[in-house]
């Protein structure tokens, strides 16, 4: 099963859209306060306390309160959540425990997963998220820029395609898609091969970039590069790196006192929406933090290198593919392809009204603000 999360509205064009092979699609989650995530699943239970602990005024100053949650919203618990749904100011409950998130391209953080504490927490994805679920995740366009439009971060109904004499399953769309989207103002655009050969050709492809951007999610291995490519901690990072920069001639990336190499430059230099993964990424666990957003490790934790190593593997591991991609986009440019003139002749399109609502709960009761049960 898959659910799209979207950047923006779809447009015309003569290819179809992601748009409209992925109907169902979702806004990421809001969350209104930079404390309710981190980058160490430690700091939050820290933040929590804190907050658990302060009353009146302090909690509110602490709290961060915006239009849509304050300490006394009560809230509905998010599907699969066994959270308090009276004002936290009044009882907060116990601590739940964080969930793993996407926090932006490539960034995998942690999130405590209480509505109460988050301004749009989306409940339509809690409740498709499970051990099959993959979300397919727009990047937005940014003219110009050669990164990814999309990723995978852990599909639909199965059919058969006379066209491609083979199984078109939820995951082999996904996966052609990961491998042939290209970025336009109206959104991701598709175009689907009239041939077996080359369909086939671009999942292949596709399987391998979702097995790398999933880490071993789903019962896959997790990414490494061949020995001698490996990153490595030549010197220690310190407590509190100050900054971040690339050596390309000696392929190291420098953070503060500490070196790992070997990086390669298109792992350094891989960008979504124009900017640096690897940079963004730093700064994000770097920058200066105010309120329980500043609550967090003094120094730099043993984890957070290992996250930086496995990241930089994603990213060279998927720079190297970036030359069969676009082999295969030239591929896909020189072929026939099936336009949406086509697809709405094939009754294809418009997808029906039901496909772009979110999964039935009916058969799930969900707790409602204040404790109370309804079927939505």
């Amino acid at each position: 099963m898959a659910a799209r999360v979207a950047a923006g509205a779809g447009g015309g064009d003569a290819l179809p859209l992601l748009d409209d092979l992925m109907p169902w699609s979702v806004r990421p989650l809001r969350t209104g306060r930079p404390w309710v995530t981190a980058p160490d699943a430690s700091s939050l239970r820290a933040r929590w306390d804190l907050l658990a602990r302060a009353e009146g005024a302090e909690q509110e100053r602490l709290f961060r309160p915006s239009r849509s949650r304050t300490p006394l919203s009560p809230a509905a618990a998010l599907p699969g959540t066994a959270t308090g749904t009276g004002a936290f100011a009044r009882d907060p409950g116990p601590y739940p425990e964080p969930v793993r998130i996407l926090h932006g391209p490539f960034d995998e953080q942690w999130l405590i997963p209480d509505h109460r504490l988050l301004d749009a927490a989306r409940p339509e994805l809690w409740r498709v998220a499970d051990g099959h679920q993959i979300f397919a995740v727009e990047h937005g366009y940014v003219p110009q820029d050669d990164g990814p439009c999309l990723s995978a971060t852990a599909l639909l109904p199965d059919g058969h395609s006379e066209r491609y004499g083979a199984p078109v399953t939820a995951e082999s769309v996904l996966a052609w898609i990961l491998a042939a989207a290209r970025p336009s103002p109206a959104g991701p655009l598709v175009p689907l091969p009239m041939g077996g050969g080359l369909w086939a050709q671009g999942v292949e492809l596709g399987q391998e970039l979702m097995r790398l951007q999933l880490r071993g999610a789903r019962g896959g291995e997790r990414p490494r590069l061949p020995g001698g490519r490996r990153p490595y901690v030549r010197a220690a990072i310190g407590p509190r790196p100050d900054g971040i920069s690339f050596d390309a001639g000696e392929e190291v990336l420098v953070i503060g006192e500490g070196r790992v190499s070997p990086v390669p430059a298109a792992a350094w230099d891989f960008r979504v929406g124009g900017v640096r993964v690897l940079e963004l990424w730093f700064e994000r666990r770097t920058a200066a933090a105010e309120g329980l957003a500043a609550v967090g490790p003094r120094d730099w934790p043993r984890e957070r290198t290992s996250e930086l190593l496995e990241l930089i593997t994603v990213l060279a591991l998927l720079a190297g593919l970036r030359p069969r991609q676009e082999e295969l986009r030239e591929a896909v440019g020189r072929a026939d392809t099936l336009t949406r003139d086509g697809l709405r002749a094939a009754g294809v399109l418009p997808v029906p009204a039901w496909a772009r609502r979110p999964a039935s709960v009916l058969d799930h009761r969900e707790e409602g603000p204040e404790g109370q049960f309804a079927l939505l």
